[in-house]
């Protein structure tokens, strides 16, 4: 980033952009057209409305957090008449119940395939199984779910999928990203919102010469290059197998963290669904979490995350984005027992650690296919089981 002092109408900037596009669909895994904004994630969240509604659109909604509650705002205040399907806080939908909400005068569903706030994972792949086929369009925010959970963007037929820079790619937040199906496209040719800088089309023709619409975030353009760099070369130069790698360390990390958190005693805020990008577990009885949070910083220097909104004081969440390895969470769950061994009154030196190990003994070695099929799961973690029978058919 310190070294990134290009002029953003050179060849040499142009090279860069288009290097850093082909990384990004390496790293998404589409075929689609890449959009890279400068913007934080929201930015995305709020082109996808803008460029794929009018006025007066009917839009379904899937929320069961904060970053659901966001979509809903969005929405309407492009003037979308916003059907809901809200879970509680922690839980996810049932397919039927999705399937009960999407009428045929729908235009657009808009989900999260992690629900950061309550550390919830939600089942895209059953969700875009009913829209693949409907006039619906399916919009995904995956800020935390890129790089932490597998998905065929094109095979399960998402139109929009969302990412940003500061998560499982691990750089400054500034920049959001965007992988646009057809349908999408020739969506944007009809709507009627208005949009200026987040025009999408826009962007698309811009990149395709090379540069983006306005002055981009240079120095973060630079940066997401090395960090693509860096994810590949932990797999011989591949960036696809280097992104599988990041998936299949966040979903042991954090299969080795509920068990530590389980050990102490603690309960799991969204125990049927979990999320391999964060943990979300309750504060104890009596216990605001802001102390917990607070301690580990000051005992440690490390940071943990309160409760967002009326979950603050209630809840701590524990981030497993980019190569936040085995070594990192061994760390942090013993700084754990000590935070938390005086406020639970009882010796948990190496209970969370013992159980932790014991996750990564038997996942070690393991890849993410082998991962999921030996527990027959789907893409949101659940027993395949408990998913949509359409599954089936889009051949899960």
């Amino acid at each position: 980033m310190a070294a990134a002092d290009i002029h953003h109408r050179t060849p040499e900037f142009r090279a860069l952009y288009q290097r850093v596009l082909i990384q990004l669909k390496d790293f998404v895994g589409t075929k689609n057209d890449v959009i890279l904004i400068s913007s934080s994630g929201t930015g995305a969240m709020e082109a996808a409305v803008s460029n794929l509604t009018s006025p007066g659109d009917r839009v379904l909604v899937l929320t069961a957090g904060k970053f659901g509650e966001r979509w809903v705002s969005l929405a309407k205040a492009f003037g979308c008449q916003v059907e809901t399907l809200s879970a509680p806080y922690g839980e996810t939908f049932s397919i039927e119940e999705v399937r009960a909400k999407l009428k045929p005068d729908v235009k657009a569903v808009f989900m999260q395939a992690t629900e950061t706030s309550t550390g919830a994972r939600h089942c895209v792949q059953s969700v875009a199984a009913l829209t693949k086929e409907a006039d619906a369009l399916l919009v995904v925010d995956a800020i935390t779910g890129l790089g932490t959970t597998q998905f065929d963007v094109d095979g399960w037929g998402i139109d929009v999928i969302i990412g940003g820079s500061q998560k499982a790619v691990m750089i400054p937040p500034g920049l959001a990203y965007c992988a646009v199906s057809d349908r999408a496209w020739q969506r944007m040719e009809t709507t009627k919102n208005p949009r200026y800088y987040f025009d999408l089309r826009k962007e698309r023709k811009s990149a395709a010469k090379g540069e983006s619409a306005y002055t981009p975030a240079v120095a973060l353009i630079a940066a997401l290059g090395a960090a693509f760099d860096y994810i590949a070369a932990g797999a011989g130069g591949d960036i696809v197998a280097g992104r599988d790698a990041l998936i299949h360390n966040a979903e042991v990390v954090a299969e080795m963290t509920r068990a530590a958190v389980q050990a102490f005693g603690l309960k799991l805020f969204a125990p049927t669904a979990p999320a391999a990008a964060v943990t979300a577990v309750y504060a104890p009885e009596r216990t605001d979490s802001g102390a917990i949070v607070k301690g580990f910083k000051e005992q440690f220097a490390g940071v943990i995350a309160n409760g967002q909104g009326e979950m603050k004081g209630q809840l701590f969440r524990i981030a497993h984005l980019g190569f936040f390895d085995y070594l990192d969470t061994i760390a942090m769950i013993g700084g754990l027992e000590h935070v938390l061994q005086p406020i639970l009154g009882r010796d948990l030196l190496g209970v969370g650690l013992k159980a932790a190990q014991q996750v990564y003994a038997k996942r070690r070695g393991t890849s993410l296919t082998q991962l999921l099929e030996s527990d027959h799961r789907c893409s949101c973690g659940r027993p395949m089981a408990e998913c949509s029978p359409t599954l089936a058919v889009v051949g899960a």
